[in-house]
């Protein structure tokens, strides 16, 4: 008797469990922290999706849709590539707003279907092409913390001028979609900001490297599950 009163309480337990993902999914709520002296980060693309997909491969050059998310903050083409994936991916949202060194931002989001996986990316500002990025990591049953890299996309030169940064510090130019000598054409870990002599600072307002510099990891991200 007790074990098929056993057996009734687990078979209740499941069915209980079941609806949170047939009708509209889990929901999660994912807590991002930048922890970088200097650095902003731009509005935060954040997606649930399915074991492969990727937003970018290290050593491969980058996508047309990263390279505009990490030299222009803009996620909409990313999205829109996301988006056109039909099934294998959830949920696609963007953090709206600069996020500032210190500071947390806040999401929430769903896994549906086969979207069990989670990915963010936002782009650091003031850099030429420096985007942060978490790139597939499983969603938690119920919490886990990542950190986040700062990453290259290889589709500028990094002469941290002003006049090819975007954002408040520097009002340059965003995207610039011909490539360019210097450029390294291929996504990798960023290295921060140097030193580039005083030739390039005589040609435009060149950035120094502090307070602008920063080390890996750049960003927390916190993840806890709602329902």
């Amino acid at each position: 008797m007790k074990r098929n009163r056993a057996c009734l309480l687990t078979a209740a337990a499941l069915l209980f469990a079941l609806p949170a993902f047939a009708d509209g999914g889990a929901r999660y709520e994912i807590e991002i922290t930048n922890l970088t002296k200097g650095q902003t980060f731009t509005p935060i693309l954040v997606t649930t999706h399915a074991s492969g997909v990727r937003l970018f491969e290290l050593g491969e050059p980058a996508s047309e849709a990263l390279e505009i998310l990490a030299e222009a903050g803009d996620t909409g083409p990313m999205s829109d590539a996301l988006n056109a994936q039909g099934r294998s991916v959830g949920d696609v949202v963007t953090i709206p707003g600069l996020l500032g060194p210190g500071e947390t931002a806040r999401a929430e989001i769903r896994a549906t279907g086969r979207a069990r996986h989670l990915s963010l990316a936002a782009m650091l500002i003031p850099t030429n092409d420096t985007f942060f990025a978490i790139d597939g990591v499983r969603l938690p049953k119920w919490r886990d913390r990542f950190t986040g890299l700062a990453y290259d996309a290889g589709t500028e030169a990094n002469d941290q001028s002003c006049r090819n940064i975007p954002g408040p510090r520097c009002n340059g130019e965003g995207h610039s979609p011909e490539p360019g000598d210097g450029d390294e054409g291929h996504v990798y870990v960023g290295n921060g900001f140097h030193e580039l002599g005083d030739a390039d600072a005589a040609e435009a307002e060149v950035l120094e490297p502090l307070p602008y510099d920063w080390r890996n990891p750049v960003a927390l991200v916190t993840v806890r599950r709602l329902r």
